[in-house]
Parts: structure tokens; sequence; C-alpha cells
């Protein structure tokens, strides 16, 4: 089986569907409320809707960098802030939004060749702004961003 649809399944299975190491980052959010979202049961911690927001500002960033084949930089806030006062319809737009932007990164991803995955996005290795990978690392990587973000959501959870 050729590698793309393999990634195309991981980060479905990350976000969405059954991931083999636990619930899926959706899967963490169901039923949380907006207040809940918003808390902060360790000081030093972000929320849950703080790393729903960020999970958003990644994704969109890596879907450009596939769809333009270069690293630009972060789309928007690497951490933005939750709305104050906090309220449902706002909690809700935010997974909206997430979704959204998984589903735009999936199609961007659905549209690249087994070639393209061998392409490099930044001439050296820079982690804090996810350079100097190729496209098939920065696809796996998101998927583990996702699922280690759902771990996160998950201990969160409990505590709220």
């Amino acid at each position: 089986m050729p590698e793309l649809p393999r990634l195309l399944d991981q980060l479905d299975r990350a976000f969405h569907g059954d991931a083999w190491s636990g619930p899926s980052l959706l899967a963490n959010l169901i039923g949380l409320s907006g207040a809940q979202a918003a808390a902060l049961p360790l000081p030093t911690a972000h929320s849950i809707w703080e790393l729903v927001l960020h999970l958003r500002t990644w994704t969109d960033t890596v879907r450009v960098r596939i769809e333009q084949r270069y690293c630009v930089a972060i789309e928007g806030e690497d951490w933005p802030a939750v709305p104050f006062p906090p309220d449902e319809a706002a909690w809700q737009a935010a997974q909206t939004e997430l979704s959204k932007a998984h589903e735009q990164l999936v199609a961007a991803a659905g549209a690249l060749t087994e070639q393209d995955l061998d392409q490099l996005l930044g001439a050296e290795r820079n982690r804090p702004d996810g350079s100097g990978v190729s496209i098939y690392v920065l696809l796996h990587g998101t998927a583990q961003h996702y699922l280690y973000h759902a771990g996160q959501v998950a201990l969160l959870r409990k505590l709220v």
C-alpha cells in the first residue's frame, strides 16, 4: 500500500477515529462544557480550551506549509487566548474551527503525491518553528501532536 493513504488514516485516527493509543482527540472533548474547557485546574498548565486553540493554529500552519510547499511562519498565535468570559457558543465554535482545520489539512494532504512526501520544508531543523523536516515527517508529527494533546485533555478533564 502506498504511504500517503496510511498517513491520512493515521491523521484521522488520531483526530477522530480509533486511535491505537486510546481515545482520539475529539473523543476526549465530547461532553465538555465551555466552563470545564476554560478551567485551569493546574495553575501552570494550559486549559483544554487553550489546547484546542493551539491545535487549530498548528493544523492551519501545517496545511499552509503543505499547500505552499514552503515552511511559512506560524498561522496566528501559538497559544491564542480564550475569550473572556468564556461561553458555550464560543467553545462550540472553537471545536468547529479545529474540526474544519483538520478536514482542510486532510484535503491538502490528500492532494499530495507519494514523491511530495520527501520534500523538505526549511533548510535546517528548527524544532520551535517545526522547519527542516519533510512533508512525510510533518504529517506524522501532526498525528503525534494530536495525540500528545489528547492525553493532556484526558488528564485535565479528570481534574475539572
